[in-house]
């Protein structure tokens, strides 16, 4: 396309923001309304990062153990009812480990559906009670996305796909991530659920 002159028109890149979460963190369910609060009607691209806050062979956190619904009681529980986000402790025992989640991701993402995936399966573990760490789960979540839940079975057998997960773990570590869920807009980092308005000036900020 070119303009009167005869001169291109160039379209502008879309601005990238990075979120990094994790599946079993409450917390990014409810930043991730946040986030999309924050950067609706922009041209904006989230790009999902993983974080594993307890990798295997980490023992993961038990419900019926006094932290979680003490957590959930004082933190995750009021926040929510702040947000308007229905969100229930999940009853799976221990919790999942969510690398199989995040190679589910890789897949999503390369068919367009990244956003929808990761709404999915926090919802599907936050609102369902369903087992995200249990590869049958995540084959209805994607075939609901429209995808054939075969290609999970390739994903998760892929080198190259786990290669690039345990990369992005170590750009995460190499960020300074150290909790979720996070953002980074070029050089700045928030670090938890963000004010929305804050990140959004600071989406506006960079783009102009």
């Amino acid at each position: 396309m070119s303009d009167d002159l005869g001169t291109a028109t160039v379209k502008p890149a879309r601005t990238k923001i990075r979120v990094w979460i994790d599946f079993v963190c409450p917390y990014c369910l409810l930043g991730e309304q946040l986030i999309r609060s924050a950067t609706d009607g922009l041209d904006v691209d989230i790009v999902w990062m993983p974080f594993e806050l307890r990798p295997y062979p980490t023992p993961t956190l038990r419900p019926e153990d006094d932290y979680l619904p003490t957590a959930w009681k004082h933190g995750v529980y009021p926040a929510a009812e702040r947000l308007g986000v229905p969100i229930r402790l999940p009853t799976v025992s221990p919790q999942p480990y969510t690398r199989k989640a995040f190679l589910g991701l890789q897949y999503a993402v390369e068919h367009g559906q990244g956003d929808a995936y990761v709404d999915a399966v926090l919802r599907a573990f936050f609102q369902e009670d369903r087992d995200i760490g249990d590869t049958d789960v995540l084959k209805a979540l994607i075939e609901g996305l429209g995808l054939d839940p075969a290609g999970l079975d390739t994903v998760l057998a892929s080198p190259l796909h786990g290669a690039r997960h345990d990369a992005a773990l170590l750009e995460a570590r190499e960020a300074g991530i150290r909790a979720v869920p996070s953002a980074a807009v070029g050089n700045r980092l928030f670090s938890g659920m963000p004010q929305p308005e804050v990140l959004r000036a600071e989406i506006l900020r960079q783009v102009t």
